[in-house]
């Protein structure tokens, strides 16, 4: 599959800033070998078995506001940014097609980079609150198909705490999402303590989006994308603040979700002294391995054996469930790419939608 990058329409290449970076995941979505291969009793594929049904629950699907839009396209008027025509092209009708073809039954609805802060903090709020009424009204239009994390205006602690209160006891979302970073400060920063600890009070699902940092963008390496290595490896900075800093062991009742199949951290060495006798033993008590195998990942741009392969081999199936990127990639086709990641019927089928349960109790 062709993953050449992709130039506007006048053939010139665009270099936006951090503001105006919304990422192309298209090329990260369809890394997997697509094809169905898994194969149900009666000899056809799951993915065919399933489709239709509306068998599958959705963990990394995103939405976009026509006033989000307009936030986003002065951005984009102020520096050109790849991707923007995704984002003026969607409708919650297309969204529905795309989750019929695929057998999504429910999808719950994230916001993606740049999110809404780019400097004002009244222009923030106002945006986070325009966005999580908007997915509640798509809810509401739409009984049992969308779930809601919302939008917090971070780095904006005090609006965040404010919108987290709106959100959930208004509007009952069904969590947060969040990005892997805000201005740099990565999501185990100190200052974010307060809004972490209210987020542990409610037992709150958190979920959260790579995006890039400041000095990692679009010019970073000339010809490379950012969905190619800064969006995973800004996963990984977040977690790793998010443990290392004390967050995680401070939010016993958060329950985390992580885009990307946990993008680069199985690369890093933060992991690094683990064996084959020590990944098949219970995790000691706060230790990293113990929380990264209390979280959960999607299987947005992690639809292949590669990526299937090393998180079985860390976590356990039970905390791996189905994410696709919509609109960058449709639902039917990280299906097919996990059907030929050598997955069992039974595995896949708990990715598909036995896990929500548990996750979303």
């Amino acid at each position: 599959m062709d993953h050449t990058p992709q130039t506007p329409s006048d053939g010139k290449a665009c270099a936006p800033s951090r503001r105006g970076f919304l990422g192309l995941f298209g090329s990260l979505g369809t890394l997997g070998a697509l094809g169905a291969g898994a194969l149900v009793p009666e000899g056809r594929p799951l993915a065919q078995t399933l489709a239709g049904k509306g068998s599958r629950i959705d963990f990394h699907h995103h939405f976009f506001s026509p006033e989000w839009v307009k936030l986003v396209e002065r951005q984009h008027l102020k520096q050109p940014v790849l991707g923007f025509d995704q984002f003026k092209s969607w409708t919650v009708e297309k969204d529905l097609e795309a989750m019929d073809r695929g057998g999504v039954e429910k999808a719950f609805l994230s916001v993606t980079q740049p999110g809404v802060w780019f400097g004002d903090v009244a222009e923030s709020r106002r945006a986070a609150r325009e966005l999580n009424e908007f997915a509640a009204r798509m809810k509401a239009d739409h009984p049992g198909r969308y779930g809601h994390f919302a939008v917090l205006p971070l780095p904006d602690v005090e609006g965040s705490l404010r919108e987290i209160e709106y959100a959930f006891d208004v509007l009952k979302a069904d969590g947060v999402g969040l990005l892997s970073s805000y201005d740099d400060k990565w999501l185990g920063d100190k200052s974010f303590a307060p809004v972490w600890a209210e987020l542990n009070r409610r037992k709150a699902v958190v979920y959260t989006h790579a995006t890039a940092p400041n000095c990692c963008a679009w010019n970073f390496q000339p010809g490379i994308l950012p969905t190619f290595v800064e969006l995973g490896s800004d996963l990984a900075r977040a977690m790793v603040s998010l443990i290392h800093g004390g967050t995680a062991k401070a939010t016993p009742d958060v329950r985390y979700i992580w885009s990307h199949g946990g993008g680069s951290i199985w690369a890093q060495r933060f992991l690094v002294g683990e064996t084959a006798e020590s990944l098949a033993r219970v995790a000691p008590p706060d230790s990293r391995l113990h929380h990264f195998r209390r979280f959960y990942y999607d299987t947005a741009a992690a639809a292949d054996a590669v990526h299937m392969g090393i998180l079985k081999m860390i976590v356990p199936t039970s905390q791996i469930v189905f994410g696709s990127d919509f609109p960058w990639v449709e639902p039917a086709k990280i299906a097919e790419g996990l059907e030929k990641s050598g997955l069992s019927a039974s595995e896949l089928q708990a990715i598909y939608r036995d896990n929500a349960k548990a996750l979303m109790r």
